[in-house]
């Protein structure tokens, strides 16, 4: 039976009132991690926490979890959360909708004075986009034991600074070690970040796993040369280089058909207008939901940048930083959305996230699973995402209901 419900005009205010940390012109956000104004919105996330009667802790990969106690205290905790951190023009709803949904249901708990069996916690994860520091999903990596915290504290943006020297800065290193933390479970709310609820007309996605993905550093190294005096025979431009593979990129995604490939960073070296780019530097995103795909196109990859080697005298370099194979999630979380938006009286759709999501790293350490809401036109990592007040409550609805239903389970497990 449904048993609580939670309050639509409270999560929407709360939504806006922390879109202001980091407020773009064009009604985005910009919020990189663990900058100033991610440190804002970690300190109003910690304020808004406790005034619900939670205590708050911080490992040392800066990851918050905002507890509140229930029954039997020495069961771990169902968890649920997202990400604050955006991307350099991010919306509104990416990450920050799960952590508020969070929120909001530990609020209609609190406020109903109802004690669960096991205790609750909001998690905050640090440095899921991976726009400041790469890869994505950093701290849900050392989390799971997929990376050391060494290695991600010493990863550095592109102006030189170390994660684990920006944690430092904006004081958000805390004492317990990352990954000690023991979870019941894991739910995580979020925007689908693509068209298919929409263009269905579903409510929920009831997300059972997610895609295969890779990333990839590529350095094309020619020769800088006077652009007005070096004849085109004798030239070796970088950047000629990169836009084949670029081209590449593109078309054998679109030949694979379920696969999807990006590069969107790429700087140009020396980057002046009369000098013959000598050195370029790109990024490519891989992602299928078959890893045999993403060895295919890897290999096609490397292929044709030794034929644009050869071709144009240059030197590339093609360097794997991140891969995270395809996931599925725990069938017992995924029954437990599938039930919850059942009896919230939600229609649904199972879909496979195209997206990475700390779930995903969660999911190796904890049972867990995903609730999608649409968002306008599939847009998303734009300023334009969009996702309305009712479609936002309905997400946070269901995470309510299935982490009590979870709740419930666990009680009947250990005997309440």
């Amino acid at each position: 039976m449904k048993n609580l419900t939670i309050d639509p005009e409270r999560l929407w205010d709360d939504l806006m009132q922390t879109a202001k940390f980091g407020a773009t012109p064009k009604g985005g956000i910009c919020r990189l991690t663990l900058t100033d104004t991610d440190r804002e919105v970690r300190d109003w996330f910690k304020a808004r926490a406790q005034a619900l009667g939670c205590a708050v802790t911080v490992d040392d990969m800066g990851c918050m979890f905002a507890r509140r106690e229930g029954q039997r205290n020495d069961v771990p905790p169902i968890a649920m959360g997202s990400h604050l951190d955006t991307q350099p023009t991010g919306g509104k709803f990416d990450g920050t909708l799960g952590v508020h949904a969070a929120l909001e249901a530990l609020a209609t708990l609190h406020r109903a004075g109802y004690e669960t069996f096991a205790p609750i916690e909001v998690v905050n994860w640090t440095n899921e986009e991976g726009s400041r520091f790469t890869p994505a999903l950093i701290a849900s990596g050392v989390f799971a034991g997929v990376f050391t915290r060494d290695w991600a504290c010493a990863r550095e943006d592109r102006d030189g600074e170390t994660f684990g020297g920006a944690l430092e800065k904006i004081g958000y290193r805390g004492p317990e070690r990352c990954g000690d933390h023991r979870l019941s479970a894991f739910f995580e709310v979020h925007i689908e970040q693509g068209p298919n609820l929409e263009a269905d007309g579903k409510d929920i996605g009831v997300v059972t796993g997610v895609q295969a993905m890779r990333w990839y550093e590529v350095t094309v190294t020619g020769q800088d040369s006077h652009a007005g005096t070096t004849p085109m025979p004798r030239r070796h431009d970088a950047l000629v280089g990169a836009a084949r593979l670029v081209e590449t990129v593109d078309a054998i995604a679109r030949k694979a058909g379920t696969a999807v490939g990006t590069v969107g960073l790429l700087e140009v070296k020396p980057g002046s207008p009369n000098v013959i780019p000598g050195e370029i530097y790109f990024t490519i995103d891989l992602r299928d939901p078959d890893a045999a795909m993403l060895d295919r196109l890897e290999a096609e990859i490397q292929a044709a940048a030794k034929r644009v080697e050869s071709e144009l005298g240059l030197a590339i370099a093609i360097k794997n930083i991140w891969m995270q194979g395809a996931t599925q999630f725990d069938a017992g979380c995924i029954a437990a959305v599938r039930a919850a938006a059942k009896v919230s009286g939600y229609s649904t759709r199972d879909m496979i996230s195209g997206a990475g999501h700390d779930a995903a790293y969660v999911s190796r350490v904890a049972p867990a699973s995903m609730i999608f809401v649409p968002c306008k036109d599939g847009i998303s990592h734009n300023e334009a995402e969009s996702s309305s007040k009712e479609q936002c409550a309905a997400g946070a609805q269901v995470l309510l209901q299935a982490v009590l239903d979870y709740d419930r389970q666990l009680a009947e497990r250990y005997g309440k």
